[in-house]
């Protein structure tokens, strides 16, 4: 019993030692705070350093593939051409040449512009070719249809403007307007067009189409005298922006703006008139095989996509070239028209 007594009292009895808290000191806390940031500091500057470059890279490839892309689709566009107009044939239907006074364009409208025009926006391609319209002609019965072709004229133009809806560099848009299918049972008036003329579907506002039964000139200067009617519903479509914006006159170093086209083949838009090297085009409207041809060629501009508040600071230069992925080809249009 006193054995118990003995151990119950000395467990009970207060611990003489007692507990000792350690801690950091202030210069502990100090030296290890300078190490951390001795540390982190190159590892945040390393990280920063490969985020902009991997957005630098993709900004790259994105300009790349929408370059390459947009190429294939104007390509593709191209080879349905049945003519193909050069500088002095867009000059004609853009109402910059009189005709007047300049036999190149004979008996062309001289009163408005037959194309869409301006200042911001510059006509490069511009072509005639043949539009699949399905199932629209009757064969025998309502129900017995077949496919047919119109013509349809086609417009490039590079635009750089201030909307602000784009980038600050420069961009491509497809303009077109097509003939209808004559069909002597429709019953709606097309618009701009007069009661007695039946078509369905129907033409496109402004559509003329073009008059070969001219006597004793050539063919070009037949289509350089086409005039459309004007006061066109139809509006340029963006086909891809981020094109370069760079003048010729911005470039560095400017040598680099020399043009050369193959030989038969004409700039566009001409010399004179090149301002922009983002967009252009060599064209041969009547080859030897009496086809047309074009070299195009595209200059995109990655760093629009990085600098988006500053115009000044996305111009080319060539020691920036690889922020300006360009693509060029050579494309002859697959019809032709039974004249010269």
């Amino acid at each position: 019993m006193n054995i118990l007594r003995w151990l119950l009292s000395t467990q009970l009895k207060p611990s003489h030692k007692q507990n000792k808290n350690s801690g950091f000191t202030l210069i502990e806390l100090l030296v290890a705070m300078l190490i951390a940031f001795l540390v982190i500091t190159p590892l945040l500057g390393f990280m920063i350093s490969v985020l902009n470059t991997d957005g630098q890279e993709q900004a790259k490839a994105n300009s790349e593939q929408e370059i390459k892309a947009a190429l294939d689709y104007i390509s593709r566009d191209v080879q349905q051409a049945i003519y193909i107009y050069d500088a002095t044939g867009i000059a004609c239907l853009s109402g910059t040449v009189d005709a007047s006074t300049d036999n190149t364009c004979p008996n062309a409208g001289t009163t408005g512009n037959q194309l869409p025009n301006g200042t911001d926006k510059v006509p490069v391609l511009v072509f005639w070719k043949r539009e699949l319209i399905n199932q629209a002609i009757t064969i025998l019965t309502v129900t017995q249809k077949d496919d047919t072709f119109v013509y349809s004229l086609v417009a490039y133009y590079l635009i750089k403007d201030t909307n602000t809806t784009w980038s600050n560099a420069a961009r491509i848009a497809r303009w077109e307007i097509k003939d209808g299918v004559p069909n002597t049972a429709a019953t709606v008036t097309c618009p701009g067009f007069t009661t007695a003329d039946k078509y369905f579907p129907c033409p496109d506002k402004g559509f003329k189409p073009f008059d070969l039964s001219q006597k004793g000139i050539t063919l070009q200067a037949k289509m350089n005298s086409w005039a459309g009617g004007g006061s066109y519903d139809q509006v340029p479509v963006v086909l891809v922006d981020f094109i370069d914006q760079t003048t010729t006159v911005q470039e560095t170093p400017t040598a680099t703006a020399t043009v050369t086209c193959s030989t038969g083949f004409s700039q566009v838009p001409a010399v004179a008139n090149l301002a922009r090297r983002g967009f252009y085009a060599c064209v041969d409207s009547v080859s030897a095989d009496n086809r047309s041809a074009a070299e195009v060629y595209l200059r995109g501009n990655a760093q629009a996509r990085l600098i988006q508040n500053d115009e000044t600071k996305v111009r080319y230069a060539q020691s920036k070239s690889n922020y300006f992925p360009s693509a060029n080809i050579k494309v002859q249009g697959s019809s032709f028209i039974f004249t010269k």
